[in-house]
């Protein structure tokens, strides 16, 4: 029997969104029993709370600064050194299937936009196999293989997807029952929307393998970022009225401007509308305007995508199990980055390095026949650890350019103190660098000097005693010396990095 990896990853779902992590409203019963049965990581971080730099991240072992895609919008040159390029050296068969985002979406200039346009799946990045799908059944401005599946198979079914862009921007057009932007009522069937695809085409991608063939397939799922389009059926397990507001939300306008004003200047500008920060978010969506219900039913579609995420896994795992696989398959299961879903009183991401972005479920459930205990790890790792762990437990040793190591099996291993973030962009004339460390209870942000900044401004928060960072102590005179420490302690052990100029090549 072949050694075998699963590699499963989500985009933009909270820590909080999982049962096994506190979750309370979806049942992730599959992913649950990942981590009963394997590693849980729980203070698990980003190196960047962005799609690609995140994606590039857990490809490479490298840290953004290092591999260089510092934003959405800087392609990874595609043969850049991965995890994949290394397994597939030493004879593994590899896939992609669901959503890669390793290159900008809006140029026909790259693989991923012309793939299936021109009937491509590959090898392409060290991958045999790619099939691709991102967060809508229309064609967008990139016509992947899920959508054009779609429209060849069921073309009455690509209208219920929201209208995700306009004008070559993300639209703010609100709908659902509350108005919410990028919410849309979508009478599509379960079975035919990409969550369920996206696991139909692993299981027929993992059938043409040999039992004695080592693999390593990515299934990465589009969901549960917006636009808020889940099926109907899905999103009628939830009654969105019933929903409390998450407890991340202040509680009203005036309680979020006053939270916000403690913090950078960019915060209060997004929220009031006065500055757009990133190309993600729809241009004409201002925070301050987003409602309780608008919250409700956001939450409320997310937690139905969570469930369908869950269940589209157990039939993969169902079909490992049916081929005896799944005793010698290591699970590793992630996503890229969280999304603010009502904290603040903000929708979607941006330059905020609060845990509602950068704290993401990482899990292990290394292959049962390997003897490993379970556990819950409570010290810092990161994406960056992925590549290194999947390198290991192929009994390949680490290249000197990753960043990352193995993840630790238990607390007692010897495991590093601190784990690091990033943001490096530049938009609509706002450059923000921010730098941040998890080390112990204390998470610490740097800003640099740019166009908005002196590079004298920063955050400071105690995680246990302010698990939603509302209360900013970066001039908090009792906490200056702490402050000075930590500071040091991030620039003694600031990972390598190469100079990545402060704009983009390409929109996302």
């Amino acid at each position: 029997m072949g050694r075998k990896f699963l590699l499963i990853t989500t985009d933009q779902q909270r820590y909080d969104g999982l049962g096994c992590n506190g979750g309370q409203f979806a049942k992730t019963p599959v992913i649950d029993s990942f981590a009963r049965d394997g590693i849980t990581y729980r203070q698990a971080r980003n190196q960047c709370a962005v799609c690609m730099p995140a994606r590039c991240t857990i490809l490479t072992g490298q840290y953004a600064g290092m591999h260089g895609v510092t934003s959405n919008g800087i392609p990874l040159p595609a043969d850049h050194p991965s995890v994949v390029h290394e397994l597939k050296r030493n004879g593994y068969e590899t896939a992609l299937i669901g959503k890669a985002h390793f290159e900008p979406h809006a140029t026909a200039d790259y693989f991923e936009n012309v793939a299936a346009r021109d009937e491509l799946f590959g090898p392409h990045r060290g991958f045999d196999h790619m099939e691709l799908a991102g967060h809508t059944g229309r064609a967008g401005r990139s016509l992947f293989h899920y959508p054009k599946w779609l429209a060849e198979t069921h073309p009455d079914a690509v209208a219920g997807f929201h209208e995700y862009t306009s004008n070559g921007k993300p639209s703010g057009l609100g709908g659902g029952d509350s108005g919410a932007p990028q919410v849309a009522n979508n009478p599509i069937d379960i079975e035919h929307y990409h969550t369920h695809w996206t696991a139909a085409r692993t299981i027929d991608w993992l059938s043409e393998r040999d039992d004695d063939s080592d693999w390593f397939c990515w299934m990465s799922f589009p969901d549960p970022h917006h636009p808020w389009d889940v099926p109907n059926a899905a999103k009628e397990r939830f009654d969105w009225r019933d929903l409390p507001l998450p407890p991340g939300y202040p509680g009203s306008r005036e309680k979020c401007e006053e939270i916000l004003k403690q913090k950078p200047w960019h915060w209060l500008a997004w929220y009031l509308g006065e500055a757009q920060l990133n190309f993600e978010v729809p241009p004409d969506y201002v925070p301050a305007e987003t409602t309780p219900d608008h919250i409700r039913e956001v939450n409320a579609v997310v937690h139905a995508k969570n469930e369908l995420i869950d269940e589209a896994i157990g039939q993969v795992q169902s079909y490992l199990s049916a081929r005896g696989w799944d005793d010698d398959t290591d699970i590793i299961y992630t996503t890229d980055h969280g999304e603010l879903q009502g904290d603040f009183g903000m929708l979607f991401k941006g330059p905020y390095h609060v845990s509602a972005l950068t704290q993401v479920p990482l899990i292990w459930r290394p292959a049962p026949t390997a003897g490993i205990a379970s556990a819950d790890v409570e010290a810092p790792v990161g994406h960056v650890d992925i590549a290194p762990t999947i390198l290991s437990r192929a009994g390949l040793e680490t290249p000197d350019w990753m960043q990352g190591t193995a993840l630790p099996m238990s607390d007692g291993e010897q495991s590093r103190e601190r784990v690091f973030t990033e943001w490096r962009d530049s938009y609509d004339g706002n450059d923000i660098v921010m730098k941040s460390m998890v080390q112990g209870d204390m998470l610490i942000t740097a800003y640099d000097a740019t166009n908005r900044y002196e590079g004298t401004e920063g955050e400071l928060y105690v995680m246990s005693e302010d698990p939603h960072q509302w209360r900013n102590l970066w001039d908090e005179p009792g906490y200056a010396t702490q402050r000075s420490n930590l500071l040091d302690e991030m620039r003694a052990h600031w990972p390598g990095e190469r100079d990545v100029p402060l704009d983009k090549i390409a929109p996302v």
